[in-house]
Order: structure tokens, then C-alpha cells, then sequence
């Protein structure tokens, strides 16, 4: 009785970490984002700035994700606890699929930024001309219909499970998410590309003062690479737990119980839950 005692205790401990986490983080990151999409739409020097439109399609996607965490937060709280993804099938399906579109967009919002500001800094004529607003445009609409089509089948496989709760039935979809989506495409390919455009445009901008450009650009260029190379060294780190957690879970269902192995699987979820939930409200620095 006191073993279950305890387990039970470590497993509520885990929720309540989980939900003032998602407070704090809906505060600073809704906050942080509006303020980001005041000043980069307000601001002359922005308007046409590409690297500017990307920060601001991120802050919107940013409110986006933290406040369907922070809605599904506040609804277990008046089912006195119950995950309403245990509940409700439509939620399920919801709760799955809007995070996936929410979180592919954002990464592909991110390496665009790093591509962008690489291009735009580059002393090769050529690349420069890559670089417009027009085009940034066009692949952010494409990126946001591209990784909504692609929550389909997660919405048509979705059930709730009786032992584990709002699960993936499918096998082939499974082996997917394993193999291909976690580890690749919302994984490694991501934090790669981000990492290395981001460095390559750092380094641009430290040889950007041997080229002839007004100072007031080279500032420009100078403080919005400083920012997307910051943004990005937060994805990898923040968003790099949650990949290997979410390839981990998909395997190993650990069935609702009081055992010590679902205590230790809550805590990590939690955990990485918190920390990816981190990562969209960072754009308040």
C-alpha cells in the first residue's frame, strides 16, 4: 500500500511540475511573441526585412502552440485531473495533430530563417539575389499547407486506448513516425540544416566589414544573424530531448498502473514536454 502510495504521490508531483511549467511558459512565450510581432511589423526598418517575416510567422505559430498546451492544461484541471485526450476522441485526434503541423511548420519556419540569413549575407552577388521577400513569402504559405496535409493520417489513425491512453493504432504509421519523422525529417535533417546555415551566416557577418556596405546595414545584418544563431542553438537544445523521447514512446507503451516504470516514464515525459514548450516561448529574448 505504501509502495502505491508513493508511486501515485511521484506521478502527481510530475503533473503539477508539468502544469505551472506551462504557465510560466504561456506567460513569457504569449508575451514574448506579441511583443515580437509588434516590433517587427511596426517598425520601418523591418517591414521588408525576410529575416523579420520569418520571426514573425514563428510568433504566430509560437501563440498557436502554447495556447492549445495551455487550453488542454486548463480543461484537465476541471475534469479534476483526467487527461481530456483519454475522453474525448475528437481532442485526441486535436491534441495529436495540431502540435505535429504547429511544430514541422515552426522547424521549417526556423531553417528558412538560417537559409535566408546566410543568403542575404553572403558576399556572392548571386546568392543574395536568392534572398527576397516574395520568396520567403511563398515558402512559408507552402510550408504551413505542406505539414497540415501531412497530420492526415496521424487524424485518421488516432484511438484512445483503455492502458495507454490517446495512442497511434496503426503499425505502418508507427514504424513512420520511428523511423523516418522523428529521427529524420522533424529530427537530425532540421538541426542540421538550421545549425550549419546558421554558422555559415555568422561567419558571413564577420567578414561582412571587409565588404563596402553602409553601416547602418551592416548592424542590421549583424544583429539579426546574432539573433537567428541564437534561436537556432535553443531548437537544438530543446527540441533535440523530445525527439528521442517521442521515437522512445512510440515503441514502448508503458501501460497506466501503479508501477515505478510509469512513474519514471511520466517524469520524462514531463519533462521534455516542459522543455519543448520552452523552446516557443524563447522568443522573448
Amino acid at each position: 500500500m505504501s509502495n502505491s502510495t508513493d508511486i501515485f504521490n511521484i506521478v502527481a508531483a510530475s503533473k503539477i511540475f508539468y502544469n505551472y511549467s506551462t504557465y510560466i511558459s504561456f506567460s513569457i512565450g504569449l508575451i514574448g511573441s506579441i511583443l515580437n510581432i509588434l516590433v517587427f511589423t511596426n517598425t520601418k526598418v523591418f517591414r521588408q526585412n525576410r529575416c523579420a517575416f520569418y520571426l514573425v510567422a514563428e510568433s504566430i505559430f509560437n501563440i498557436a502552440q502554447l495556447t492549445q498546451n495551455f487550453a488542454n492544461t486548463i480543461w484537465t484541471l476541471f475534469l479534476n485531473g483526467t487527461d481530456p485526450t483519454t475522453v474525448s476522441l475528437t481532442w485526441c485526434k486535436l491534441r495529436t495533430c495540431l502540435p505535429q503541423w504547429y511544430r514541422l511548420t515552426l522547424t521549417a519556419i526556423i531553417c528558412f530563417a538560417a537559409i535566408d540569413q546566410f543568403l542575404s549575407t553572403n558576399p556572392r552577388l548571386y546568392l543574395r539575389q536568392l534572398s527576397s521577400l516574395t520568396i520567403a513569402r511563398y515558402q512559408v504559405y507552402f510550408a504551413i499547407g505542406l505539414c497540415l496535409l501531412h497530420t492526415i493520417p496521424a487524424a485518421v489513425f488516432i484511438r484512445i486506448s483503455p492502458l495507454f491512453g490517446c495512442i497511434v493504432s496503426n503499425n505502418g504509421l508507427i514504424n513512420y513516425y520511428s523511423f523516418i519523422f522523428y529521427p529524420i525529417i522533424s529530427g537530425l535533417f532540421p538541426i542540421c540544416v538550421s545549425s550549419l546555415f546558421s554558422i555559415l551566416a555568422y561567419r558571413n557577418v564577420r567578414h561582412i566589414v571587409r565588404r563596402q556596405i553602409p553601416i547602418n546595414r551592416r548592424r542590421l545584418d549583424q544583429q539579426l544573424t546574432a539573433m537567428i544563431f541564437a534561436r537556432v542553438i535553443f531548437y537544438v537544445i530543446l527540441q533535440l530531448p523530445f525527439t528521442i523521447y517521442r521515437i522512445y514512446s512510440l515503441n514502448m507503451n508503458i501501460p497506466k498502473g501503479n508501477t515505478i516504470a510509469y512513474a519514471i516514464d511520466q517524469w520524462m515525459q514531463q519533462i521534455v514536454l516542459v522543455m519543448i514548450y520552452l523552446d516557443y516561448a524563447v522568443s522573448v529574448y
